[in-house]
């Protein structure tokens, strides 16, 4: 897609590709330290918070209902300095985790702020989630803390014996504290001034639990030198300016709502829209007009979600935007060619996973987009097509995307799980999992997962946790799980069952057992399709073949099938 500039509607803040690795190590020169120490909520909010952006507006939060509140970088300063205080009070320390399991409210925003300030590390859960993936992620983390509200607390009392490590629950909306429930609103009696506990850059900061083909989720662990990263790829992808007021519309349960709604576009002094709702077009478009967004971070299936709703956009005046981003999954082209014509301006696919902390491949204002493809390595990082034994292989040719690490926003470690954290790397490489090709001009292009995690939505499912949760259901025996592909989510999860002895298919079962699993992991995480089979295709190991299944469900061969016991 050539004539760049003629649809740029501002100078873009990073420069010409070539030569923006050196602005871009200039920038992150930006950041404050202290003799080697580092704090990423003084970056993000307090060092505005003492110069000019004082009374600038950080946030912009509306709720479902319509109310709005907003808060300004001093305000959120003070707000957060009293809730690390709380936290303090109630013995918190560094290095404990304290998790937040909270809807898009201006509370979790703080607490994440507070809990850095404190020296601990940070852990955010969906609010969809249901008591298993809460408990799992608890427990394994270890977890003192845990700030939720009165109605999510009901699913954690649930397996709250199964969590001995669990010493206090703050709940926004308690009217009092008692026993192990602190009330949030004693943070009001709180001082509002608080020195964060200046860190390490190696010093774990927040983690995130992410699905794979087997086993639990793991818990991707990252540092306080994550910031640098998200700071500079907030700067020079998203295009973050002072006069911008900024809208990313994931969950911070998700990797991005951390990295780019609280660490690095805040870092970049930007004010942020937050909206508590779910996803509805003609609200989302509402926004946009009402708060005058200029910069818009979404996913390819919200993009394709505004596509099924027709013009509704010409309803509104959309002129205040001037750049478009999306994330979680490739962006086809009919959605890139479709932001052109609805508001005069392309998505730019950046790729980035949990694992990287920050955005490693993107298109950028300043470059040509290829429609389809991934974009450009963002500049300092290095990244190439490998072979499976780590060896870099020629343009056009398939392989694993890869990056050498050392980037300064990489995960630091899989939570008490060295082993698997080593398996990312290869022959000097990280792996990502991720099937790809580059161009002669060094563009990457995305072709598919190099495993069975599923990504539905812009949410990376296991299949194993999904098949763990099918057969906890009474009338479940076998289950084997697969990512269909789908054109609004991406993929969709299918579910083939094997039915336990007296139970037989019904729609009604069906119905039954979807709303299970939706209720046990979270409200993405369920099979969307479900067919009750005789019998899965399983090694003579046990090990169900996803491979096979999938195959048969897009008519494609199904390959060697030697080593089944069953076909």
């Amino acid at each position: 897609m050539g004539k760049r500039q003629e649809l740029l509607r501002s100078e873009p803040n990073m420069p010409e590709y070539r030569s923006a690795a050196q602005a871009a190590g200039k920038a992150a020169d930006e950041l404050v330290f202290w003799n080697g120490r580092l704090s990423i909520p003084y970056n993000a909010v307090d060092r505005h918070a003492e110069g000019w952006r004082a009374n600038k507006v950080a946030l912009l939060w509306e709720g479902e209902s319509g109310s709005a509140l907003e808060f300004t970088f001093s305000e959120l300063r003070d707000a957060s300095n009293r809730v690390a205080n709380l936290l303090v009070k109630h013995g918190l320390g560094k290095g404990d985790r304290c998790f937040i399991f909270l809807p898009r409210v201006p509370e979790l925003f703080i607490s994440f702020l507070a809990i850095l300030k404190v020296g601990a590390v940070a852990g955010t859960m969906f609010s969809a989630f249901g008591p298993d993936a809460i408990r799992d992620r608890l427990k394994d983390s270890g977890a003192k803390f845990l700030i939720t509200n009165t109605e999510l607390m009901q699913r954690v009392s649930n397996i709250r014996g199964e969590l001995p490590e669990l010493k206090s629950i703050i709940l926004t909306d308690a009217g009092s504290s008692g026993g192990e429930t602190i009330a949030f609103r004693d943070s009001g009696q709180m001082p509002s001034s608080f020195q964060p506990e200046p860190m390490s850059p190696d010093d774990f900061a927040f983690m995130l639990y992410t699905s794979g083909t087997t086993g639990k989720p793991k818990g991707v662990v990252h540092c306080q030198n994550a910031i640098v990263h998200e700071y500079i790829t907030a700067k020079y992808v998203l295009d973050l300016k002072d006069e911008d007021v900024y809208w990313c519309t994931a969950d911070p349960g998700w990797v991005t709502g951390i990295a780019y709604e609280i660490i690095g576009n805040w870092a970049c002094g930007a004010t942020s829209l937050i909206y508590e709702g779910r996803f509805d077009a003609e609200k989302w478009y509402s926004l946009v007009d009402k708060y005058k967004v200029t910069v818009w971070y979404t996913a390819p299936t919200a993009v394709r979600m505004l596509m099924q709703a027709g013009e509704a956009y010409k309803k509104y005046d959309l002129s205040s935007l001037r750049h478009l981003c999306s994330v979680g999954e490739p962006l086809n082209p009919e959605a890139i060619r479709w932001g052109l014509k609805a508001f005069g301006l392309p998505f730019h696919d950046n790729w980035w996973q949990t694992e990287t902390g920050g955005i490693m491949i993107s298109n950028y204002p300043s470059m040509d987009i290829k429609v389809g493809s991934m974009g450009r390595p963002f500049p300092g990082v290095t990244a190439a097509i490998v072979d499976d034994a780590g060896k870099p292989l020629p343009a056009g040719q398939e392989g694993n995307i890869a990056l050498k690490p050392g980037w300064p926003s990489m995960m630091k470690t899989i939570w008490n799980n060295l082993p698997k954290y080593n398996e990312y790397f290869k022959g000097g490489w990280y792996i990502s999992g991720d099937r790809g090709r580059m161009d002669n001009d060094g563009y990457f292009w995305f072709i598919g997962r190099a495993d069975d995690v599923i990504k539905t939505g812009g949410e990376r499912v296991g299949p194993f946790e999904v098949e763990s949760a099918l057969i906890e259901h009474p009338a479940v025996a076998e289950a084997g799980v697969i990512g269909k592909p789908d054109q609004l989510r991406g993929e969709i999860i299918k579910a083939f069952l094997k039915l336990r002895p007296g139970f037989s298919p019904s729609p009604k079962l069906e119905t039954e057992i979807k709303d299970y699993i939706k209720k046990r992991l979270a409200g993405h995480a369920y099979p969307r399709e479900i067919a009750f089979v005789d019998s899965l295709p399983k090694t003579r190991s046990g090990k169900i073949m996803r491979r096979v299944l999938k195959a048969r469900e897009m008519g494609l061969p199904v390959g060697d099938l030697s080593t089944l016991e069953e076909y």
